[in-house]
Parts: C-alpha cells; structure tokens; sequence
C-alpha cells in the first residue's frame, strides 16, 4: 500500500535530525508528522520550542533563522515545514534547507511534509530523500482499503471489523482514509461493547451502501456465477462503475487466481501487499473452479476487451456482458 523509502522512526532509534515525509496519502502522512512532534517536544517547554512553517509562505532568511534558533530549556527544538514543494520557486529557500538537511545542528528536528507535484523532476525532492530519514506514503488502493480498515479498526479503535463490512465501507466512501477513519470512529461508538462492526451496524448507522458492490460482483465471476454476475451488471454500470476499471478488477482477480493455481495459498499469501492479504480466503476456494487453460483464455479475452472498450462507441455494458455469457457458454458445455 504504501512503501517507506528509507526509514521509520522507532521509540528505540535515537531521535533529532531532518525527516522527509512524502507522498499522496495526506491522512497517514500527518499521522507520522504528528507523532514525530509528540515524540521530541518536551509538552513543558511547548510553546518556546515549536515552530511550523509553511513553504508556501515562507521566505529564505525566515526560514534559515528558524533552523539556526538552538533548543531553549529542553532537549529538542522541533520544526514543522509543510508544503515543502512550495519552496519551489526560491532557489536561496532551497539551498538554505538542504544546507541545514545535510548537517542538521544539535538539537533540531526538523520535520518536512511534501506533495511532490507531478512529473516533477526536481532536484531538490531526490537530495532530500538521500540526506533526510524519509518515508513515502502512496495513495492506497482500493484494494488496501479491507485491510486497511481492518488494521485500524483493531490497532487505534479497539474493535474487529467484518470483511463485508470493511468492504461495504470501502465501495462507499473511496480511499479517503481520513473519512474512512471517521466512520470507524462512530461504528465503534454505536457497537459499544460488542467490539465487533458488521454489514448491518455499516447500515444501520446510514452508510450510503451501493446497491452493488463491486467486490462482491467480482466475487460472483470469480466463483464463475457468471449469469448472476450478468444480471447485476447493469446495476453497477448505473452506479459509476467504468467498464475499463472493471476489466482492470477482472484481470487483477484472474492472475491471483493463476497465482494460486500454480503456486498454492502460500505463493498468493506472498504476492500480496500486506493489506491486501485479506483477499487470501476469497480467492483460494474460487481457483477451485478453474483451470489454467480456461483462466488463460479469459484473460486474453479481457486484454482483447479493454483495447475495444476504448476504441468503440458500443456500450461498456454491451462488451462485458458478451464476455460473460461466453463464459458461461463454455462453463456448460464443459
């Protein structure tokens, strides 16, 4: 979901120093920025030893004399510079951070969040991650989010959370994990002590579910139920589902299910990002009902069906549901 480049810091690592913090995923990012501070600020000595600044606002010899101001009755001096791309456009603000980046004074810790814009290829961004503790947080995928929701649910919230309920929250709400968050925090609440969220508490507490979720469409073509897969197809097209991402989904579901054809539960469990394990006790009793010629095929048959999505005026419903009924002719005559 999201890969460190670099380094994360620990209770056990020695602290101090220039962290660069970067990447899409604004939510976990801040989390990390916020337990940095918490982590070097002495809460007595608050007020005289933090200073956030933002590279959007702020000047050169500003920002040198930040860096520069030593620690005052307490250990750490910490620094929070926001919106470092912002920096951008002064070369002297530039030199003056990477300056300090690459020997940091004694008793600073300096803390830099970044979106680094796109096709950006900027200098600064790489002589950061080379010289600051860096970890890069990407944007997840809707696939992470099960088991995102999962993890948090039990790590920060105390509570289990359903699969179907993870998954019914993803379909809803996307891959804002700070509103995702948000919701986790009021199904705690409304379950109280059973400490376990289900589908009918995400409904209960007026969760917008789809009518048709799309990881349980792609359940029903994955467990080769091809006409019901059929017959609900409609309903997911209606709610904003593109074909091309469909297909996308198809061919992601298919080669996992190649994965456990050839390679066993333990070959899946390990090609699989950390979140997206969940996806481990779906997908080994749907290769079940595969073979690998027959898988094979209809993942040609979808490389075929996404060139012709993108280049005909036919309806994407038209060309998946032609898919699926030839799987379902080939299902019964087998």
């Amino acid at each position: 979901m999201a890969a460190s480049d670099g380094w994360v810091l620990t209770t056990t690592d020695a602290p101090g120093g220039a962290f660069y913090l970067h990447g899409d995923d604004h939510f976990r990012k801040e989390e990390e920025l916020r337990r940095l501070v918490e982590l070097h600020l002495d809460p007595s000595t608050r007020d005289f030893n933090l200073d956030v600044l933002r590279g959007t606002e702020v000047d050169a010899e500003t920002l040198a004399s930040v860096l520069a101001t030593p620690p005052m009755m307490a250990t750490w001096r910490v620094v929070v510079l926001r919106e470092v791309e912002g920096l951008a456009g002064s070369k002297h603000a530039r030199e003056a951070l990477l300056e300090v980046v690459q020997a940091p004074p004694p008793g600073l810790a300096l803390i830099m969040s970044c979106t680094v814009p796109d096709r950006s290829k900027a200098k600064v961004y790489a002589e950061l991650q080379r010289h600051a503790r860096s970890t890069a947080f990407e944007a997840v995928a809707e696939a992470d989010v099960p088991g995102w929701l999962a993890s948090r649910a039990s790590e920060s919230h105390g509570v289990e959370i359903e699969i179907d309920a993870a998954r019914a929250l993803g379909a809803a709400i996307g891959t804002d994990l700070g509103v995702l968050d948000r919701e986790l925090e009021k199904l705690t609440e409304y379950v109280g002590d059973a400490k376990r969220i289900t589908l009918a508490d995400v409904e209960a507490v007026g969760t917008r579910i789809p009518a048709q979720d799309r990881w349980r469409w792609l359940d029903m073509v994955a467990e080769r139920r091809f006409e019901e897969a059929c017959r609900t197809l409609p309903t997911l097209i209606a709610q904003g589902e593109s074909g091309v991402g469909l297909v996308i989904m198809l061919a992601t579901q298919l080669l996992r299910i190649g994965v456990v054809l050839e390679s066993g539960r333990e070959g899946l469990e390990a090609a699989l990002p950390p979140y997206q394990r969940w996806l481990v006790k779906n997908v080994v009793p749907q290769a079940r009902g595969w073979t690998l010629p027959e898988l094979d095929r209809a993942v040609i048959e979808l490389r075929d069906l996404d060139r012709m999505l993108k280049a005909s005026s036919h309806s994407d419903e038209h060309f998946l549901e032609t898919w699926l009924m030839g799987l379902r002719v080939r299902k019964e005559a087998a």
